[in-house]
C-alpha cells in the first residue's frame, strides 16, 4: 500500500485521529445465520433497493435508489418498472434518490401510491439544486403510476446525505414522513455532522417526522398548530420563529426508517435514528417530542459515552440505544441502524410475540428487541451494506419478513418460519476461467454450496454443450468449440430440497480490455475539486467500444462501511465533485472507489476499480501558555494537538476562556489574526495555528 502524503510530500501514513487507515468494500453474503426453523430465500434482484410496500392483493412494490419503482407479482419481477423517474428531474448521487414508498390504506377505493424522492429543481441549462419531495401517484391496471400530485416539497438536501425518506400510514389514517438533517446545515455548508444544528430549527422541514393527510393537509391534533405556526409544504420552511404545522416530532439526525406496530390498538411506532460517531438509537414516536439532536445522541450528550442519563428539560431520550464502541459484544462492528419492523402477532414462535426487529447496515445483522428492552441477535452474516429495509408481508398463507440489501448488487430477500420442515439448500457455482481461446479447460466447483439443515448434498454439473453431466462437486471440463454456453449446477439434499445456479462460459471469446484514463492512478483530491471520469474499452476484435458501452459508479468508503456516491451511470466524461469528509475522524478513514464496467456486443463485461484518495494535510493547534484547551470542530482538545484534514475542508475553531492552575485564561489572539471563533479553510500544506491567552 502506498503511503499517504500531504501536498508538500510529507508522509502522513502514521498520523491518525481515530480508526484505521485502509478499509475494505462491502462484503459478499456467504451464508446468513438464522435461528433453527427459519429459512432465508432470494426474492428478486433489484439495483440498490431502498424501500418496500405491499398492495392489498399481495403485489410487492420495490423502490430503487435510481428512481425506478418495480413490481413483484406472482413470483416474478415485472420487466418494466411501474414508474421510472427520469434524469435530470431526480437526484441520485450520494444518498439521494427514490427512498420511500407507501400504499394508501384505502387502496381498493383510492388506488394511490406515495413516494419520497430527491427532486432536482431545474434551472436554465439543466442544472439545479436537489430537494426532497413527497408525491402521490395514481395506480392503474398494468402496474403503471401516473398523475403526480406533490404533497410536500423543497425539504432541503444540501449535502447529499442524511435524507431519511421513510413513508408509513398509521392506524389513524395519516401519512408519516421521516426527514433527515441534510448532513450539513442548509444555512451554513461548513457546519456538518455534529456541528449541524438544523434539526433544532422548527421552521424548516429537516431532522423531523412529519404527519399529513392523504391529500397533504394538516391533521387535527398535530402538535404545532398555534398562532406561531404556518404551512411549510410548498417551500419546505416558514419564517424563523414560526413552527412548521407538518411537524409531528423533531430533533432527529437521520431517522432513516420507522416501523408501525400492527398489534397496537392505535398508532404506535418506533423511529430508527442513525447516529454520528457514538450511539445508534430507537425512539418511540410521540407527538411534539424533541429527541435532542444535535445536543443529544442516544441517551447522552453528543459525542459522549459518560455524560448520560436524564435528558435536558423538554427533550426525550430513546427507548433503546447501542454504542459504536461495542461494550456489548453482540453489537461489535455495528455503526448504522437502518430497518425496523414489529413482528405481527401469531406468525412466528412465542418468543417473538411483541418483538421489534431492527437491523444494522454496517455489521449486517438483524436484532430482536423484547418489550423488556433486551436485544439479541436474530440474523447474522448478512454481509455489509445490508438489511436496509424490513417489512412483513404475505407468504404461503401467513406472513414472512422481507428485507432489502445492497450486497451483491442489490436484492430483496425473505425470511420465513418453516418449523421442522426441510429447508432447501443453496447452490453456489464457480468456474475458472469463464472465457478464453479454444480449447478452453474450465475448472468448476460447487464447494461453496450449503444446506441450512446440515444435510449432505448431491451435485450435478451440466456443462451446456451437449456432453453428459457429472455428479462431482469439483470437476474440469474442456470446451472444444467456439460459442456461449450456460453451465448449470444442481444441488439436492436427498429430502426433497434442491437448488440450481448457472455460470456463463464464453469459449473462443474474451471480454473487453478497458482502462481508466481519468482520474490518473496517482491522483489526490481536495474538497470541492471537480474530477472527470473518462475511460476507453476495446473489444476482442480491437474495435473501440462506444461510450454507451461504458458504465461508471463511485462508492464512498467511510470507516468500516461504504456509501453510494455515484450510482451506475452510462457514458463517458461525467464529472464528480469531491465532498467534504463527514466529520473530522472521517478524514483518515474515507476515500472514493471508482468502478468502470464495459460490455461488448456479445454481452461480455469487464470491470476495473481504482481508488481515489485525498491529499492529507497535518495541522497543529497550539496555545501559549502551553497545555490549554481548544475547541476544534466542536470537540474540546488539549493543545498541542495534531489533526489530519483535507485541503479545502472547513474547520471551526474556538479558544474559550478557561481556568488553569487557579488562573483565569482569556483569549487574546490567534496566530492567523482571526477572531476567537472562526473557520479555517484547510490549506494545501501543513501549518500551525496558535491561540494566545493572557
Amino acid at each position: 500500500m502506498s503511503k499517504w502524503k500531504d501536498l508538500s510530500g510529507k508522509d502522513l501514513s502514521g498520523v491518525l485521529l481515530t480508526g484505521v487507515l485502509l478499509l475494505g468494500a462491502a462484503s459478499k453474503v456467504e451464508g446468513i445465520i438464522l435461528p433453527p426453523g427459519f429459512s432465508d430465500t432470494a426474492v428478486a434482484d433489484v439495483p440498490s433497493p431502498t424501500a418496500l410496500a405491499f398492495t392489498p392483493d399481495g403485489r410487492l412494490l420495490i423502490a430503487g435508489k435510481d428512481g425506478r419503482l418495480w413490481v413483484y407479482q406472482n413470483g416474478e419481477l415485472s420487466p418494466i418498472p411501474a414508474l421510472d423517474l427520469p434524469e435530470p428531474t431526480i437526484c441520485t448521487n450520494s444518498e439521494r434518490g427514490l427512498l420511500g414508498v407507501a400504499v394508501d390504506p384505502g387502496f381498493a377505493v383510492t388506488p394511490y401510491v406515495y413516494l419520497y424522492y430527491t427532486a432536482r429543481l431545474l434551472t436554465t441549462g439543466g442544472a439545479g439544486s436537489c430537494v426532497n419531495r413527497v408525491s402521490r401517484f395514481i395506480w392503474s391496471e398494468g402496474n403503471v403510476l401516473s398523475n403526480e400530485l406533490v404533497l410536500v416539497d423543497n425539504m432541503p438536501s444540501p449535502n447529499g446525505n442524511h435524507n431519511a425518506g421513510d413513508l408509513h400510514f398509521g392506524k389513524d389514517g395519516f401519512l408519516y414522513i421521516s426527514v433527515g438533517d441534510g448532513g450539513c446545515d442548509y444555512a451554513d455548508p461548513t457546519s456538518c455532522a455534529h456541528l449541524n444544528d438544523a434539526a433544532r430549527d422548527q421552521h424548516v422541514l429537516v431532522g423531523k417526522v412529519l404527519r399529513i393527510t392523504s391529500t397533504g393537509e394538516i391533521p387535527p391534533g398535530n402538535p404545532f398548530l398555534g398562532p406561531d405556526s404556518a404551512r411549510c409544504n410548498v417551500s419546505g420552511q416558514t419564517a424563523p420563529g414560526n413552527k412548521c404545522q407538518e411537524t409531528f416530532a423533531w430533533g432527529l439526525r437521520n431517522p432513516f426508517r420507522m416501523a408501525f406496530d400492527p398489534n397496537a390498538d392505535g398508532t404506535r411506532f418506533y423511529i430508527n435514528d442513525v447516529g454520528q460517531v457514538t450511539w445508534e438509537e430507537i425512539d418511540a414516536g410521540q407527538a411534539g417530542a424533541d429527541y435532542g439532536w444535535n445536543v443529544r445522541e442516544g441517551h447522552c450528550r453528543t459525542g459522549s459515552e459518560t455524560d448520560c442519563g436524564e435528558p435536558p428539560a423538554g427533550m426525550t431520550n430513546p427507548i433503546f440505544d447501542y454504542s459504536h464502541s461495542a461494550s456489548d459484544p453482540i453489537f461489535a462492528g455495528c455503526a448504522s441502524i437502518t430497518g425496523g419492523v414489529f413482528v405481527p402477532a401469531g406468525v412466528w414462535p412465542a418468543e417473538f410475540e411483541g418483538a421489534y426487529l431492527f437491523s444494522d447496515y454496517v455489521c449486517g445483522r438483524i436484532f430482536s428487541l423484547t418489550s423488556s428492552g433486551t436485544a439479541t441477535p436474530f440474523a447474522t452474516d448478512l454481509g455489509g451494506s445490508s438489511a436496509v429495509t424490513l417489512i412483513f408481508g404475505p407468504h404461503e398463507g401467513t406472513q414472512a419478513l422481507y428485507y432489502t440489501t445492497f450486497t451483491n448488487g442489490g436484492q430483496v430477500r425473505r425470511v420465513a418460519f418453516v418449523g421442522s420442515a426441510n429447508r432447501a439448500p443453496v447452490a453456489v457455482g464457480n468456474a475458472t476461467p469463464t472465457n478464453g481461446p479454444v480449447p478452453l479447460p474450465v475448472a468448476f466447483s460447487g464447494n461453496e454450496s450449503s444446506d441450512p439443515d446440515g444435510d449432505p448434498l448431491a451435485f450435478e454439473w451440466d456443462f451446456g454443450d451437449g456432453t453428459p453431466p457429472t455428479g462431482a462437486s469439483e470437476t474440469t471440463h474442456l470446451y472444444g468449440t467456439t460459442g456461449t454456453f450456460i453451465a448449470r449446477l444442481r444441488v439436492d439434499d436427498g429430502r426433497g430440497g434442491s437448488d440450481t445456479t448457472s455460470v456463463r462460459i464464453d469459449a473462443g471469446h474474451s471480454p473487453p480490455q478497458i482502462r481508466i484514463i481519468s482520474p490518473a492512478p496517482d491522483t489526490r483530491f481536495r474538497v470541492g475539486q471537480a474530477i472527470t471520469l473518462s475511460g476507453q474499452a476495446v473489444d476482442e476484435a480491437g474495435l473501440v467500444l462506444p461510450d454507451t458501452a461504458l458504465r461508471w459508479s463511485v462508492r464512498l468508503h467511510h470507516d468500516t462501511h461504504t456509501h453510494p456516491f455515484l450510482d451506475p451511470t452510462a457514458g463517458n466524461g461525467m464529472v464528480i465533485v469531491i465532498p467534504a469528509p463527514e466529520d473530522l475522524p472521517a478524514t483518515t478513514t474515507s476515500f472514493l472507489e471508482v468502478r468502470l464496467t464495459a460490455t461488448d456486443a456479445r454481452g461480455l463485461s469487464q470491470t476495473i476499480t481504482q481508488e481515489l484518495r485525498p491529499w492529507l494535510v497535518r495541522l497543529r493547534f497550539a496555545t501559549r501558555p502551553r497545555g490549554l484547551r481548544l475547541r476544534i470542530q466542536g470537540t474540546m482538545l488539549r493543545a498541542p494537538k495534531d489533526i489530519v484534514s483535507w485541503p479545502g475542508y472547513a474547520i471551526h475553531v474556538d479558544a474559550p476562556k478557561q481556568i488553569k492552575n487557579g488562573k483565569v485564561r482569556r483569549f487574546l489572539k490567534w496566530s492567523d489574526g482571526r477572531k476567537r471563533r472562526h473557520i479555517i479553510k484547510t490549506p494545501s500544506k501543513r501549518r500551525t495555528y496558535r491561540a494566545f491567552f493572557d
